[in-house]
This record gives structure tokens, sequence and C-alpha cells, in this order.
């Protein structure tokens, strides 16, 4: 391609207004799958996707968190950049991920999901605007399903673990999945940039957060009109149809709260679903959203990091504390303080918060297998970092791969310790 072709389309790439969520957090739900792993010969592990490097490091999912083995999750990137190089508008939005929020790095790996029976994961990869199954034991793909739109983001998996639900972001729209198959169940439209998925434990519904334009720079509160349509769309899970809409603008300024943004990023349900605590776009803290009145009963204001810039423009994707997750009793809540460089543990009684554990750029918050500890991704020191629930101190930290993002339980067989082949 001519030189100064290049530069023209990457020009044109940079200025495409696309979403390329920053992570996005909710808690591992012990599901049906679970149970049967035991029976089944299998061994929970905790997957961490190295979204700049297009891997995922497989850890023990609890302890010591020690590093058992490494997936190429793009086997096929000979094959899939060959078909983005040879048609124009593929190549101007992969350009657009890797020059915005890429920082010059291509977007590999977002979500995963491994199957119940532990032998294959599920990946959704946003650079390439698909979800493949990658086989644990070869590392070679079993299916590949292109998403609608030109980006793929977080997943959620059914508590039977035979549905996975994948974000279309750039075509407002939510693919159900049959997880051996990659076969389309269904699929349900939303707000404007599909971010998190969460089923409920039941599995009768899936509630999807919709986050708007994260990416642009008219974010000061008088622009927030610009940023888009941003809902909760919660749809029956067997004919997706949504049974509710939830327009969190309304719910804020019913609290005197004009000037926040109703962007709902991470979540977490308590164990009774009976409550949803979540966060917001440029918002230092979260807020508890009671599901039957259909209110937003308490707020919680997180410390600043007197080194961070309030500065709006400078937050990675609008988002300033991005990631919770909670303790599988409901007593106690971990947030990832993105931009401020820490992470903390919450009483959700008192939301009194614990310690500032200091982490770099943390990414996302889970639960480890135990129950006992909160775990973040610390994009930017490429770790892991376990902190303890019950005095919310940091335990241990583990080397992963580049720029680690997502963080999700699952299985693998129980001597599996890699791929035989790469």
């Amino acid at each position: 391609m001519p030189a100064s072709r290049s530069r023209y389309l990457c020009a044109m790439a940079a200025a495409l207004v696309l979403t390329v969520t920053a992570p996005a957090t909710a808690a591992v739900a012990r599901t049906n799958a679970d149970n049967a792993a035991g029976a089944a010969g299998l061994r929970e592990v905790m997957f961490v996707g190295n979204n700049w490097e297009g891997t995922a490091d497989v850890l023990k999912s609890s302890g010591d968190f020690a590093k058992i083995g490494r997936i190429n999750v793009v086997p096929d990137k000979a094959a899939r950049m060959a078909a983005i190089n040879g048609d124009l508008i593929k190549w101007i939005y992969f350009m657009a991920i890797r020059n915005g929020v890429g920082e010059g790095h291509d977007q590999l790996v977002d979500d995963m999901y491994s199957t119940p029976d532990g032998k294959s994961v599920v990946v959704s990869r946003p650079s390439f605007a698909d979800v493949v199954s990658i086989n644990l034991a070869t590392g070679a793909i079993n299916w590949r399903f292109p998403v609608s739109g030109y980006r793929s983001d977080h997943m959620a998996v059914s508590p039977d673990g035979t549905r996975v639900a994948v974000s279309a972001s750039i075509s407002n729209t939510v693919h159900v999945l049959n997880i051996d198959t990659g076969a389309q169940i269904g699929s349900f439209s939303t707000g404007d940039k599909p971010h998190e998925n969460i089923f409920t434990k039941d599995g009768k519904y899936i509630w999807n957060m919709s986050i708007g334009d994260v990416n642009t720079s008219t974010d000061a509160p008088w622009q927030d009109f610009t940023k888009g349509d941003r809902k909760i769309t919660v749809v029956d899970a067997a004919t997706f149809k949504p049974v509710k809409v939830i327009d969190m603008r309304q719910r804020l300024d019913a609290i005197g709260l004009k000037d926040y943004s109703d962007a709902v990023r991470p979540a977490a349900f308590s164990p009774d679903e009976s409550k949803l605590y979540f966060q917001v776009s440029f918002f230092n803290g979260f807020f508890e959203y009671d599901v039957a009145s259909d209110k937003i009963t308490r707020t919680k204001t997180l410390p600043k990091n007197a080194a961070t810039s309030d500065d709006r423009t400078t937050f990675v994707n609008d988002s300033r504390h991005h990631g919770i997750s909670m303790k599988p009793d409901g007593t106690k809540l971990c947030v990832a303080g993105t931009m401020d460089d820490y992470a903390t543990v919450v009483d959700r009684a008192t939301l009194q918060e614990g310690p500032l554990v200091p982490a770099s750029k943390p990414y996302w918050a889970t639960v480890s297998g135990d129950g006992k500890s909160c775990v973040i991704s610390e994009s930017g020191a490429d770790q892991i970092t376990a902190i303890d629930f019950a005095t919310g101190q940091k335990t241990v930290s583990v080397p992963v791969g580049d720029h680690p993002q997502r963080v999700r339980l699952g299985h693998v067989e129980a001597d599996w310790t890699g791929p035989a082949a790469h």
C-alpha cells in the first residue's frame, strides 16, 4: 500500500468514533457446571487474558495462584490479518482500535470462559471482531463466530455452562451462542455500545449494560447528551425478548446527581440478586440499586489519588474506577480504582472502605476459587494481585502477560499444563 494512502486511511481510522471499552466486571457465580467439575476429574483454574499479547495465562484459582500454563488465543492471526487487509472497512476499524485505546497495540483478547467439560476455552477477540473456541489440548480453533459489526467485547456464560453471550459493541447487539458449537441460539438489541453481560443465577434472564461513546473527548457533564443511548436491557434468556429497560439517568436525577454519568460499567449482584452494585463513567465510587423498588438506595464515594488528574479526558475510556466484585457470602465488595491506582475491600453493610492497596491501573476485579480473596488485574504492571477479603491486605502478586484485563474462573482437565501443539 502506498505510504500516502496508508497515512490517509490511518487518519480516517483515528477519526472514527467507535467504542473500544475498558474493562468492566461482575462476580463469577458458582454454577451447576462447577458442581459437576469434581466428578469429571477437572481442576478449577483462573484464566487471565493478556489483551495486547494475545495470550491467556492459566493460574491456580486460589492460594499462591501459581502459573499452570499458557494459551495462544490467536493461532489464526495470519489468516485474520489477511482477511482484514483485504477489506478496507475492516482495516479502518482494526487500525482505529490499534491507534486508539490500544496505544499502538491490537486488542486480541477481551473475555474468556471454559466449557463445562474443561476441554476448551471460548474467547472474544475485539480487533478480530469474533468469538473463538480453542481446544485446550492442542491449541487449535474448534469454531469461530464473527460478530455483527466490527468489534466483540464482554461475554457471560449461562449458569449451566451451555450458552455464552457476547456483546457486539458496534452493532448494538448481543449474540447468544451454543458454547460447544458456536451456533447462534438468538440475539437481542441493546442501547449504544453494549458492554457487560450478566446471567441471573437461575439462568432465566440476561442483563446487558450499554455504555455509549466512551472514547470521545466530550466529557464535561453538560456534554453528557453526546454519549448516546445508555441503558440496562434485561431480556428473557429463552426468548431474548426485553422484559425491562432501566435508564439510570432518571434514577440519578431523582437523588440529585444530575451531573453524574448514567453509563453503567462493571456491576455485581448481591447473592440474592435483590441489589445491584455498579460503577459509572468518571466516578470514583459506586452505587447500590434496589431491584424491587427500582431505586438507587446508596452512594459510595471512594478516595481520590492526589496524583491522578481530575481532567476527565485523561481517563481510560471515561472510567475512573472500573472493576467490582463481591465476596460469595455478600459481606464484602472489592473495587478496582483504575485511574487512582489502588484497589480496596469495602464492607457491604457500612460501605466503609479498607486499606487502599496500591495497584498499577487495575482493570478488573473478581473472586478467587475459594472465595477468600479478591483478584485484580494490574494492566500497568503485567500482573494479577490477590487481596484478602478478611484483612483488606495484599497477599500475593503473580506476573502474567502484556496488559492483563479480564480474569475469569474456569476449569481444565486435572493433568493439563498447556497445549501440546502451538
